[in-house]
C-alpha cells in the first residue's frame, strides 16, 4: 500500500472515531414532561382518556347536553386543546345532565367504530340517569356520531350510570352501577353488540366494608384492566361529596365473569387522597397506554380541598401505572398538581404559546358581541364586572400571567387588579369583581378552547363566566355560572 493511501485511510479512520466520541458524548434527550391538570372546568370530572392513531383523547362530564371530545399530539397540549362537540343530546337521548363517558373501539356489524357510552338524565339532577351509546360513522374517536339508544340494562327501566365496555375471553359485557336498597352497587350484562345487552345487569358487587361508605354506601365507575392474563375490575367507592371518594378493585379468580362469586374483591383500597400533596377524592377513572405501547397510564379525577365534592372543581390528571408481582395494578400516591411528571414513553412534547404572558385582550361574548368591562374604570377594590361596547382602552383589556398547573390569573390592564370571584362563592350567581391580587384559587382561571372561543371558569368554584340572562345590553353584569353549552358562556380573546 502506497504512502498516499495509507494517510488516506487514516484520515477516514480518524475522522470516524472523531465522529463516535462526537456521538458518546452527545447528551441523551431530556425526557418531555408535563403538568397537571390536564382538562379543568368545566370538563374535568369522569374523565376518559384514550391514544389511538397519533392523538390522546380526552372526554369527560359536561353537565348539559353536550358531548366533548378533545384531542392533542402530546399530554402537554392537552389543557390549552379545543373541546369538539360531537352530539348534542335530544329529549328522547339525553336531554341533560351527560356524566361518566367512557369510549371503547369494539368490532361490530360495521367493522371497527368507537362507540361513546354515557349517563344522562332530565334536567333535574340526578335520579333520571341511565346509560346511552353513540356509534361513530367511521374509525374515528372524533365522530361523527350517530345516536344508538339506550342500553336496557335495569328491569323496569332502572336508574343505571357509568357504563364501560370489557371484552373478557372474546365476549364483550357492559359494567355499570345501580341500586340495591341503599347500596350503590355494581352489576355487569352481556352485550350481544355494541349498543345492546342481551340479559339484564347482576350485580356482582356492593360496599361491605367501611372504606366504601364515606358520606354514602358506593361502587360506581367500573373500569377493566387487565395484564398477564388476568383481569381486574377497578372502582369508585365512597360519595364523591366527601374528599374519601377512593378506588377499590375486584380481581376475576372465577371463569364466569356475570357471577359475583367470580370476583374477589381487594379488602383494602388501591388509590385515595393525599393530605400532604393536596389532592382529595380521587377517583372515577379509566386506563390508557402510552403512545409506544410500553407503559399503562390512568387518568382520573380530583379536587383540591376537603370541601369540593361532585362538581366541576374536579379535575382531570394522569399517572402512571406501576404493577406488583401479582400484575395487579399498583397505583402509588396521587402527585401534587406543581409536581413536574414525565410524559408518557413516546410522547413527542409540545407546547402551548397561549395565552401570551405580557400581551393586552379583549375578551369578546360569542352571544352579545360585547366585550369585557370594568364598570366605569373603576380602579378600587370591589369594581364590578359588566359587558359592553367595546371602547378601544385600557378597561376593557386584560393580560393572562400563568400561576401554576395550567390556570391563569386574570388583570385589568388598566386598574393593575384581578378577576375575582366574590367572596370565593360557589353557587350559581355568583358575582365577578376587581380586587388586589390574594394570589387565591378564587382569583385563578382555566382557558379552554371551545366553538371557536374560550370558556373561562374560576379554579375555586368550577364556575364558567356568564353573561346574565344573556342579555345583549351595555351594561349587563358578567356573573358565574354552571357551563350550559351556550355561546353566552363562550368569550373570544383577541389581542
Amino acid at each position: 500500500m502506497s504512502l498516499a493511501r495509507l494517510r488516506s485511510v487514516a484520515a477516514v479512520l480518524l475522522l470516524l472515531l472523531s465522529m463516535a466520541v462526537v456521538a458518546q458524548a452527545r447528551p441523551a434527550r431530556a425526557a418531555t414532561t408535563f403538568s397537571n391538570p390536564v382538562a379543568t372546568a368545566p370538563y374535568g370530572a369522569d374523565p376518559w382518556v384514550g391514544y389511538y392513531g397519533g392523538y390522546y383523547y380526552l372526554a369527560a362530564t359536561t353537565w348539559n347536553n353536550q358531548i366533548v371530545i378533545k384531542r392533542a399530539t402530546s399530554v402537554a397540549a392537552l389543557p390549552g386543546a379545543s373541546e369538539t362537540v360531537v352530539y348534542t343530546g335530544t329529549a328522547t337521548a339525553s336531554c341533560c345532565n351527560v356524566w361518566a363517558p367512557s369510549l371503547h373501539r369494539l368490532n361490530g356489524p360495521n367493522g371497527y367504530r368507537w362507540y361513546f357510552y354515557y349517563s344522562a338524565g332530565t334536567a333535574a339532577c340526578c335520579d333520571g340517569q341511565r346509560s346511552f351509546v353513540l356509534e361513530s360513522s367511521g374509525d374515528n374517536p372524533m365522530g361523527p356520531y350517530t345516536f344508538k339508544g339506550q342500553l336496557n340494562v335495569q328491569a323496569g327501566n332502572g336508574w343505571a350510570i357509568d357504563g364501560s365496555v370489557a371484552t373478557i375471553n372474546g365476549a364483550n359485557y357492559f359494567l355499570y352501577s345501580s341500586w340495591v336498597g341503599d347500596l350503590q352497587s355494581l352489576f355487569i350484562a352481556p352485550m350481544s353488540n355494541p349498543w345492546t345487552v342481551s340479559a339484564y345487569g347482576t350485580r356482582i358487587s356492593y360496599p361491605t366494608y367501611d372504606w366504601e361508605k364515606v358520606g354514602g354506601n358506593t361502587e360506581e365507575g367500573p373500569y377493566i384492566l387487565q395484564r398477564g392474563g388476568q383481569t381486574f375490575l377497578t372502582f369508585s367507592a365512597s360519595s364523591c361529596n366527601t374528599p374519601d371518594y377512593k378506588i377499590g378493585m375486584l380481581t376475576l379468580t372465577g371463569t364466569n365473569p356475570l357471577s359475583a362469586s367470580s370476583w374477589t374483591k381487594k379488602s383494602t383500597p388501591i388509590f385515595q387522597r393525599s393530605d400532604a400533596n393536596s389532592v382529595f377524592g380521587p377517583g372515577h377513572h379509566s386506563f390508557f397506554t402510552s403512545p409506544d405501547g410500553t407503559e399503562t397510564w390512568m387518568a382520573y379525577h380530583a379536587n383540591e380541598t376537603t370541601a369540593q365534592g361532585c362538581g366541576a372543581t374536579r379535575t382531570t390528571r394522569l399517572k402512571k401505572v406501576n404493577f406488583n408481582s401479582d400484575n395487579s395494578p399498583n397505583l402509588g400516591t396521587p402527585d401534587k398538581l406543581s409536581t413536574s411528571l414525565t410524559a408518557p414513553s413516546g410522547d413527542p412534547g409540545g407546547t402551548v404559546s397561549f395565552p401570551v404572558a405580557g400581551t393586552r385582550y379583549r375578551l369578546v361574548n360569542q352571544a352579545s358581541g360585547k366585550v369585557l368591562d370594568a364598570a366605569n374604570c373603576g380602579t378600587a377594590n370591589g369594581t364590578a364586572i359588566q359587558q359592553w361596547s367595546s371602547l378601544g382602552n385600557a378597561c376593557q383589556q386584560w393580560t393572562f400571567t400563568k400561576t401554576t398547573s395550567n390556570y391563569y390569573r386574570i388583570t385589568n390592564a388598566n386598574s393593575g387588579t384581578v378577576l375575582d370571584s366574590v367572596n370565593c362563592g360557589t353557587a350559581n350567581g355568583t358575582a365577578l369583581n376587581l380586587w388586589a391580587n390574594l394570589g387565591n384559587f378564587c382569583q385563578e382561571w382555566s382557558v379552554t378552547p371551545i366553538n371557536g372561543g374560550y370558556l373561562i371558569a374560576n379554579r375555586g368554584n368550577g364556575l364558567v363566566l356568564d353573561v346574565t340572562n344573556c342579555g345583549t345590553a351595555d351594561g349587563v353584569a358578567v356573573r358565574q355560572w354552571t357551563s350550559l353549552g351556550n355561546a353566552c358562556q363562550q368569550w373570544n380573546i383577541t389581542a
